[in-house]
């Protein structure tokens, strides 16, 4: 009785947004959780065999799972977490390893019903959610380090844009992969300069110009490349950057599965790894950090203090478009090895989508980069693997996750309390 009544003063404690949070993600995982049961009961019997290595790679490459009873239990735990969330909230260090433990149920659940009987290449889709996380990350980062300054930078597209057209033009033309790289850094700094400017100086509203500066970017990638491409040769002069060499690093890159898709990228890669840790520092672990986290919440208070509010706020919006440059210059240089009208395919929208699922911190909003990254790189492989899902559910699957996970993540966070909000000295 008195464990009872415990209880329930501790439910009465919760505030009412409080209770409508935990309903309102709660039914989101029962949703889910059901549906993994569902995907369980249908799941044909046989095995999954998980493909760990290259199929010439020394020792074993595969790892067999019995499809239906895994993806049974799978869902059972899946839908243990969603009641228990749904029923008392699951708070705490926990809360994060828990709902962790629930995404990886219900991938591993679908992945058993959509591949019974099939072989999953396993480093490929590791591989492939690296790839495709790559300027995402970035991306993030830059929205990161705007938004806890108090600016909303929708522009983060157009930064990705400009940077991916500037790194293949000016590689191609130089022959240097770091000329591009610097050349994508400074492209995106001229986007964000003009978010800077117009923004901070001017007091345009930021979520109108950042759409503005999106369709600039657009327009002016487009009309520069069909005047290069159109000359002679233009293709092989001006838009043949290539694509920059993996770089191995020694003793990691030979740890087994996680090494030769982990630890052999590229050096963009390795760019975004020092950049999520640098980021991560320099936010939380340093006065200029200290500094842009003020002006983000209290910019009135930062400044009674000494703190010279549109200066910060000019410096993180320049530093995060040399991030999101950067992230651009992998469409290019990094993958694809040419740039093409409108490449970033809305990337940057789905990079500012990770900085709320993130919780405005650089490494949560790596993390939920790294699930889109996933969920895209899932839709290639279950392509391949030929399920009975049609095409056009699949490559519609990554953004739809992407809106289910913004959706139980929208009222459970606080954005900064300035954020996009003019600060005018007084």
């Amino acid at each position: 009785m008195v464990t009872t009544t415990t209880g329930a003063a501790a439910r009465g404690l919760e505030s009412p947004e409080k209770h409508q949070q935990r309903l309102r993600l709660g039914i989101l995982l029962l949703v889910l959780a059901v549906t993994a049961v569902a995907l369980a009961v249908f799941t044909k019997s046989g095995t999954v065999d998980f493909r760990l290595a290259a199929p010439d790679a020394a020792g074993p490459s595969d790892l067999n799972v019995p499809a239906k009873p895994a993806a049974l239990l799978l869902s059972v735990v899946a839908l243990a977490i969603a009641i228990a969330h749904l029923w008392r909230g699951l708070a705490g260090r926990w809360a994060a390893v828990l709902f962790t433990v629930f995404g990886v149920a219900f991938v591993v659940t679908f992945v058993c019903w959509a591949a019974s009987g099939k072989t999953f290449p396993l480093t490929n889709q590791i591989q492939g959610t690296l790839a495709l996380s790559t300027p995402l990350i970035l991306g993030a980062l830059a929205g990161v380090l705007c938004e806890r300054a108090g600016v909303i930078n929708i522009a983060i597209e157009g930064q990705l844009l400009a940077g991916a057209f500037a790194a293949a033009i000016l590689a191609t033309v130089s022959g240097s992969f770091v000329v591009g790289a610097l050349a994508a850094v400074v492209a995106g700094v001229f986007i964000a300069w003009l978010l800077a400017v117009f923004s901070i100086r001017y007091l345009v509203n930021q979520i109108v110009l950042g759409v503005v500066l999106v369709v600039f970017a657009t327009g002016i990638t487009g009309f520069l490349f069909d005047q290069l491409v159109n000359l002679t040769d233009g293709a092989s002069r001006f838009n043949n950057p290539g694509t920059m060499q993996p770089l191995a690093i020694p003793v990691l890159s030979s740890i087994p599965i996680i090494g030769p898709t982990v630890f052999d990228q590229t050096a963009l890669v390795y760019a975004m790894v020092v950049a999520v840790a640098v980021l991560g520092f320099v936010l939380y672990r340093t006065r200029w950090g200290l500094r842009v986290r003020a002006v983000g919440e209290h910019p009135r208070a930062a400044a009674t203090v000494g703190i010279k509010v549109l200066r910060v706020r000019y410096q993180a919006v320049l530093l995060a478009g040399a991030i999101a440059g950067l992230g651009g210059a992998y469409f290019t240089i990094g993958s694809t090895g040419g740039f093409t009208k409108e490449m970033t395919a809305g990337n940057g929208f789905i990079a500012l989508a990770a900085v709320i699922m993130g919780r405005w911190h650089p490494l949560g909003a790596t993390c939920a980069a790294l699930f889109f990254g996933f969920t895209k790189a899932l839709q290639g492989q279950l392509q391949v693997l030929a399920t009975p899902i049609p095409t056009e559910v699949l490559q519609m699957t990554p953004y739809l996750l992407t809106v289910i996970a913004v959706a139980g993540a929208v009222g459970q966070v606080r954005p900064p309390k300035a954020d996009g909000e003019p600060y005018v000295p007084g």
